[in-house]
Protein backbone atom coordinates (compact mmCIF):
# COMPACT_ATOMS: atom_id res chain seq x y z
CA UNK A 1 0.00 0.00 0.00
CA UNK A 2 2.83 2.06 0.74
CA UNK A 3 3.92 2.18 -3.06
CA UNK A 4 0.61 2.64 -4.58
CA UNK A 5 -0.40 5.85 -2.00
CA UNK A 6 -0.26 9.16 -3.28
CA UNK A 7 -1.34 11.80 -0.72
CA UNK A 8 -0.49 15.62 -0.47
CA UNK A 9 -0.72 17.97 2.42
CA UNK A 10 -4.57 19.69 2.31
CA UNK A 11 -4.92 22.62 0.89
CA UNK A 12 -7.29 25.62 -0.50
CA UNK A 13 -6.33 26.94 -3.96
CA UNK A 14 -7.30 31.19 -4.23
CA UNK A 15 -7.51 32.18 -7.62
CA UNK A 16 -7.98 36.45 -8.73
CA UNK A 17 -9.93 37.37 -11.83
CA UNK A 18 -10.41 40.35 -13.69
CA UNK A 19 -14.14 40.69 -15.60
CA UNK A 20 -14.07 42.24 -19.26
CA UNK A 21 -17.71 43.53 -19.79
CA UNK A 22 -18.19 44.26 -23.75
CA UNK A 23 -21.18 43.86 -26.06
CA UNK A 24 -20.04 40.50 -26.85
CA UNK A 25 -19.97 39.18 -23.50
CA UNK A 26 -18.25 38.51 -20.27
CA UNK A 27 -14.71 37.05 -20.38
CA UNK A 28 -13.03 36.42 -16.96
CA UNK A 29 -9.30 36.88 -17.25
CA UNK A 30 -6.76 35.05 -14.15
CA UNK A 31 -4.32 37.27 -12.76
CA UNK A 32 -3.13 35.48 -9.75
CA UNK A 33 -3.46 31.95 -8.12
CA UNK A 34 -1.89 30.76 -5.19
CA UNK A 35 -2.46 27.93 -2.52
CA UNK A 36 -2.58 28.09 0.80
CA UNK A 37 -1.65 24.68 2.89
CA UNK A 38 -3.86 23.73 5.57
CA UNK A 39 -1.07 21.75 7.47
CA UNK A 40 -1.14 23.91 10.74
CA UNK A 41 -4.80 24.32 10.71
CA UNK A 42 -7.15 22.41 13.18
CA UNK A 43 -9.75 20.13 11.59
CA UNK A 44 -12.04 17.42 12.78
CA UNK A 45 -10.74 14.48 11.88
CA UNK A 46 -13.27 11.57 9.98
CA UNK A 47 -13.66 8.26 11.58
CA UNK A 48 -11.68 6.55 9.34
CA UNK A 49 -12.35 2.80 10.32
CA UNK A 50 -16.00 3.51 10.23
CA UNK A 51 -15.50 4.90 6.72
CA UNK A 52 -13.97 2.28 5.16
CA UNK A 53 -16.04 -0.43 7.25
CA UNK A 54 -19.10 1.23 4.72
CA UNK A 55 -16.96 0.99 1.84
CA UNK A 56 -15.37 -2.20 2.02
CA UNK A 57 -17.56 -4.58 4.36
CA UNK A 58 -14.83 -5.61 5.98
CA UNK A 59 -14.56 -5.74 9.93
CA UNK A 60 -13.05 -3.34 11.96
CA UNK A 61 -10.63 -5.60 12.98
CA UNK A 62 -9.33 -6.47 9.49
CA UNK A 63 -9.29 -2.64 8.48
CA UNK A 64 -7.18 -1.40 12.32
CA UNK A 65 -5.15 -4.82 10.67
CA UNK A 66 -4.63 -3.56 7.27
CA UNK A 67 -3.66 -0.01 8.24
CA UNK A 68 -1.41 -0.90 10.76
CA UNK A 69 0.35 -3.28 8.48
CA UNK A 70 0.47 -0.84 5.84
CA UNK A 71 2.33 1.90 8.07
CA UNK A 72 0.66 4.69 6.36
CA UNK A 73 -1.36 6.65 8.92
CA UNK A 74 1.25 9.60 8.99
CA UNK A 75 -0.55 9.72 5.56
CA UNK A 76 -4.21 10.16 6.55
CA UNK A 77 -3.27 13.38 8.85
CA UNK A 78 -1.51 14.88 5.88
CA UNK A 79 -4.94 14.71 4.12
CA UNK A 80 -7.74 12.38 5.71
CA UNK A 81 -10.10 12.71 2.96
CA UNK A 82 -7.54 11.97 0.32
CA UNK A 83 -5.90 8.90 2.24
CA UNK A 84 -9.62 7.12 2.95
CA UNK A 85 -10.07 7.35 -0.90
CA UNK A 86 -6.85 6.46 -1.90
CA UNK A 87 -7.08 3.49 0.76
CA UNK A 88 -10.82 2.34 -0.21
CA UNK A 89 -9.65 2.19 -4.22
CA UNK A 90 -6.81 -0.40 -3.34
CA UNK A 91 -8.63 -2.30 -1.13
CA UNK A 92 -11.31 -2.83 -3.19
CA UNK A 93 -8.97 -3.62 -5.82
CA UNK A 94 -7.20 -6.18 -4.42
CA UNK A 95 -10.97 -7.32 -3.21
CA UNK A 96 -11.62 -8.11 -6.52
CA UNK A 97 -8.97 -9.61 -7.71
CA UNK A 98 -8.52 -12.13 -4.72
CA UNK A 99 -12.37 -12.92 -6.03
CA UNK A 100 -10.68 -14.03 -9.70
CA UNK A 101 -7.81 -15.87 -8.37
CA UNK A 102 -10.45 -17.90 -6.55
CA UNK A 103 -13.67 -18.25 -9.04
CA UNK A 104 -15.45 -20.98 -10.36
CA UNK A 105 -18.35 -20.81 -12.94
CA UNK A 106 -20.74 -23.69 -12.72
CA UNK A 107 -22.70 -24.92 -15.76
CA UNK A 108 -26.62 -25.01 -15.11
CA UNK A 109 -27.85 -26.36 -18.06
CA UNK A 110 -27.57 -27.10 -21.83
CA UNK A 111 -30.15 -24.82 -23.13
CA UNK A 112 -28.51 -21.72 -22.64
CA UNK A 113 -27.53 -19.96 -26.11
CA UNK A 114 -27.33 -16.59 -27.96
CA UNK A 115 -30.60 -16.28 -29.81
CA UNK A 116 -29.48 -15.91 -33.92
CA UNK A 117 -32.21 -13.03 -33.97
CA UNK A 118 -29.78 -11.22 -32.10
CA UNK A 119 -27.11 -11.56 -34.95
CA UNK A 120 -29.26 -10.50 -37.57
CA UNK A 121 -30.96 -7.44 -36.04
CA UNK A 122 -27.49 -6.26 -35.31
CA UNK A 123 -26.87 -3.35 -37.26
CA UNK A 124 -23.49 -3.27 -38.82
CA UNK A 125 -21.57 0.52 -39.93
CA UNK A 126 -18.57 0.80 -41.71
CA UNK A 127 -16.31 1.54 -45.17
CA UNK A 128 -16.18 -0.64 -47.35
CA UNK A 129 -12.64 -0.96 -48.34
CA UNK A 130 -11.64 1.32 -45.22
CA UNK A 131 -12.75 -0.67 -42.24
CA UNK A 132 -14.79 -3.56 -43.77
CA UNK A 133 -14.57 -6.01 -45.79
CA UNK A 134 -17.07 -9.00 -47.86
CA UNK A 135 -17.13 -12.23 -46.07
CA UNK A 136 -18.85 -15.73 -46.64
CA UNK A 137 -18.12 -17.50 -43.44
CA UNK A 138 -19.10 -15.19 -41.02
CA UNK A 139 -22.78 -14.67 -39.58
CA UNK A 140 -22.63 -11.68 -41.18
CA UNK A 141 -22.12 -10.28 -45.15
CA UNK A 142 -19.21 -7.92 -43.92
CA UNK A 143 -17.12 -8.08 -40.91
CA UNK A 144 -16.27 -4.57 -39.57
CA UNK A 145 -12.92 -4.25 -38.30
CA UNK A 146 -10.85 -1.80 -35.93
CA UNK A 147 -7.19 -2.77 -36.48
CA UNK A 148 -4.90 -3.70 -39.18
CA UNK A 149 -4.61 -7.07 -37.14
CA UNK A 150 -8.35 -7.46 -36.92
CA UNK A 151 -8.77 -7.51 -40.98
CA UNK A 152 -5.72 -10.01 -40.98
CA UNK A 153 -7.78 -12.27 -38.71
CA UNK A 154 -11.11 -11.75 -40.69
CA UNK A 155 -9.04 -12.66 -43.95
CA UNK A 156 -7.43 -15.71 -42.57
CA UNK A 157 -10.81 -16.92 -41.66
CA UNK A 158 -12.12 -16.45 -45.03
CA UNK A 159 -9.10 -18.04 -46.77
CA UNK A 160 -8.22 -21.38 -44.22
CA UNK A 161 -10.49 -24.19 -45.08
CA UNK A 162 -10.05 -25.25 -41.69
CA UNK A 163 -12.25 -22.66 -40.70
CA UNK A 164 -16.31 -23.73 -41.31
CA UNK A 165 -17.47 -20.18 -39.17
CA UNK A 166 -16.76 -17.43 -37.73
CA UNK A 167 -17.75 -13.99 -36.19
CA UNK A 168 -16.48 -10.55 -35.08
CA UNK A 169 -18.55 -10.67 -31.68
CA UNK A 170 -20.88 -7.72 -30.89
CA UNK A 171 -20.78 -5.68 -27.77
CA UNK A 172 -23.77 -7.42 -26.16
CA UNK A 173 -22.11 -10.65 -26.32
CA UNK A 174 -20.55 -10.44 -23.14
CA UNK A 175 -18.91 -12.79 -20.18
CA UNK A 176 -19.87 -11.63 -16.78
CA UNK A 177 -17.26 -11.50 -14.65
CA UNK A 178 -16.52 -9.83 -11.05
CA UNK A 179 -14.73 -6.99 -12.42
CA UNK A 180 -17.11 -6.15 -15.19
CA UNK A 181 -18.57 -8.14 -18.02
CA UNK A 182 -15.51 -8.76 -21.15
CA UNK A 183 -16.44 -8.80 -24.84
CA UNK A 184 -14.29 -11.25 -26.37
CA UNK A 185 -13.17 -10.38 -30.07
CA UNK A 186 -14.07 -13.56 -32.27
CA UNK A 187 -16.15 -16.86 -32.18
CA UNK A 188 -14.44 -19.59 -34.95
CA UNK A 189 -16.01 -23.02 -35.52
CA UNK A 190 -12.82 -24.79 -36.57
CA UNK A 191 -12.84 -28.77 -37.63
CA UNK A 192 -9.86 -30.59 -36.24
CA UNK A 193 -10.16 -34.54 -37.07
CA UNK A 194 -13.29 -34.19 -38.59
CA UNK A 195 -15.15 -32.93 -35.53
CA UNK A 196 -16.19 -29.33 -34.83
CA UNK A 197 -14.52 -27.17 -32.03
CA UNK A 198 -15.70 -23.81 -31.22
CA UNK A 199 -12.91 -21.12 -29.99
CA UNK A 200 -14.16 -17.84 -28.35
CA UNK A 201 -10.42 -15.64 -29.38
CA UNK A 202 -9.20 -12.71 -27.46
CA UNK A 203 -7.28 -11.11 -30.75
CA UNK A 204 -4.83 -8.66 -28.83
CA UNK A 205 -4.43 -6.22 -31.55
CA UNK A 206 -1.05 -7.30 -32.70
CA UNK A 207 1.29 -5.30 -30.16
CA UNK A 208 0.18 -6.93 -26.71
CA UNK A 209 1.41 -9.47 -24.88
CA UNK A 210 -1.26 -10.92 -21.84
CA UNK A 211 1.42 -9.59 -19.36
CA UNK A 212 1.62 -6.07 -20.41
CA UNK A 213 -2.44 -5.96 -20.09
CA UNK A 214 -3.75 -4.23 -17.32
CA UNK A 215 -4.28 -5.62 -14.17
CA UNK A 216 -8.17 -5.40 -14.49
CA UNK A 217 -8.23 -6.31 -18.19
CA UNK A 218 -5.77 -9.27 -17.33
CA UNK A 219 -8.23 -10.50 -14.73
CA UNK A 220 -11.31 -10.46 -17.09
CA UNK A 221 -8.99 -12.59 -19.56
CA UNK A 222 -8.93 -15.34 -16.57
CA UNK A 223 -12.65 -14.79 -15.57
CA UNK A 224 -13.23 -15.77 -19.34
CA UNK A 225 -11.29 -18.95 -19.66
CA UNK A 226 -12.35 -20.25 -16.08
CA UNK A 227 -16.11 -19.73 -17.54
CA UNK A 228 -15.40 -21.80 -21.15
CA UNK A 229 -13.89 -24.20 -18.62
CA UNK A 230 -17.08 -25.11 -17.06
CA UNK A 231 -18.78 -25.64 -20.64
CA UNK A 232 -16.64 -28.61 -21.31
CA UNK A 233 -14.69 -29.67 -24.28
CA UNK A 234 -17.59 -28.42 -26.50
CA UNK A 235 -15.67 -24.75 -26.38
CA UNK A 236 -12.65 -23.11 -25.72
CA UNK A 237 -11.50 -19.57 -25.01
CA UNK A 238 -7.79 -17.85 -26.21
CA UNK A 239 -5.97 -15.01 -26.53
CA UNK A 240 -3.97 -15.02 -29.86
CA UNK A 241 -2.37 -11.90 -31.52
CA UNK A 242 -1.46 -13.82 -34.92
CA UNK A 243 -3.97 -16.16 -36.76
CA UNK A 244 -1.06 -18.68 -37.78
CA UNK A 245 -0.44 -19.00 -33.69
CA UNK A 246 -4.00 -19.95 -33.36
CA UNK A 247 -4.40 -22.64 -36.20
CA UNK A 248 -0.68 -24.24 -35.14
CA UNK A 249 -1.80 -24.27 -31.62
CA UNK A 250 -5.51 -25.89 -32.22
CA UNK A 251 -5.29 -27.93 -35.28
CA UNK A 252 -2.76 -30.87 -34.69
CA UNK A 253 -3.23 -33.96 -36.27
Amino acid sequence: MQTSLSVSSAKLIYTKAGLDISAGGVVAEESDRYAVGLNNLQENIPDIIAYLQNETNLTRKTIVEILLKSKTIDLFKKNPQKYMEQVVQIISAKMRHMIVDGIKYTKIGDDEYYAQELFETEELTGYLSKNMIECKKSVYEYVVYESANEENFAKSFEKNERVKMYAKLPSWFEIPTPLGSYNPDWAVLIEVDGNDKLYFVLETKGDITFDALRPKESAKIKCGRKHFEALGNEVSFDDIDKFEEFIEEKVVL
